[in-house]
């Protein structure tokens, strides 16, 4: 099993480590981003969040000659609830990945590839209720379009929901894959990559989750304090940079006879970070991270 870093490198320095502090890696996945933290710490701590028992069984081995860091099993939307409970109200840095693990994608049985038949999963935290096959089988096809059209961007989205809810039971990736072949046959790429996009952020939650910890890390960052997100489609991509540029301005009434009011946070990338062409041959799961940085000035 091979799961390689994206914009390690680049990641590590928007963070600007401090050996003395306090930093967050809120999605810890194969801990590449972790070590490298942690290699920089000499007194500070690492906090490191995921949901998913096997990432954290894979980083605890990987991390096992460290010591200055504690897992904690959440979603980071809680980063602000778990961190509070164990005496941590200020951070220095906050690094989200928010790409899937190498080895969420690689197995199987998880049900993120379209590529394989099987079970329709999706759970990023395999304790909660809700799974692909629950949306298939019980939302409406109004609500599924518009599942398929806001989360994955995709144009035939009411034919493939209404397809669905003529072919109920959904069972396997296979039975989606066949609707969505027949629907998407004339379309360029594989037919069902942005319905299985739109279905995970959907069983996962995942972009009010984004908006709620990108809120609650701005409120913890001390002075000099980073935040780097990375993200893999353009929908994360567009809340990070709305939410980057909504922090760092101050809108003032026109004609009001005040001096200006600078944000006391900036951005530190301008334009997204790409991957570099080396980092692009050497692994094609980067070809869609861009990066992001926000800074709280001193």
């Amino acid at each position: 099993m091979k799961h390689e870093t994206v914009l390690k490198d680049e990641a590590i320095h928007y963070l600007n480590i401090k050996p003395n502090g306090i930093y967050v890696d809120g999605t810890l996945g194969g801990a590449g981003h972790s070590i490298e933290i942690l290699k920089k710490l000499k007194q500070g701590f690492l906090y490191a969040f995921d949901q998913d028992d096997f990432a954290i069984a894979y980083a605890k081995e990987r991390l096992k000659d460290f010591n200055r860091y504690q897992i904690i099993k959440s979603n980071f939307r809680y980063l602000k609830h778990e961190l509070n409970r164990l005496g941590v109200d200020k951070i220095d840095g906050l690094l989200l990945d928010l790409g899937l693990s190498s080895f969420q994608i690689d197995d199987e049985a998880r049900g993120f590839t379209y590529l394989k038949d099987t079970k329709l999963d999706m759970r990023m935290d395999q304790q909660q209720n809700v799974t692909a096959e629950t949306i298939l089988n019980t939302y409406s096809v109004d609500e599924l379009a518009k599942i398929f059209f806001v989360y994955g961007e995709e144009k035939n989205a009411y034919k493939i929901a209404n397809r669905i809810v003529l072919n109920r039971p959904m069972k396997t990736t296979m039975d989606l894959v066949k609707i969505t072949d027949i629907v998407n046959r004339n379309e360029k790429g594989h037919s069902a990559k942005r319905v299985f996009q739109a279905l995970r952020i959907a069983v996962n939650d995942e972009l009010r989750v984004l908006e709620e910890v990108l809120k609650d890390a701005v409120e913890m960052l001390n002075p000099d304090g980073r935040l780097v997100v990375i993200t893999f489609h353009s929908l994360e991509d567009r809340i990070v940079k709305h939410f980057f540029k909504e922090e760092s301005t101050v809108n003032v009434p026109k004609n009001l006879p005040i001096m200006p009011i600078d944000s006391d946070l900036e951005i530190l990338t301008r334009k997204p970070i790409y991957p570099s062409e080396e980092e692009y041959e050497r692994n094609s799961r980067s070809k869609s991270a861009k990066l992001r940085a926000l800074r709280r000035k001193v």
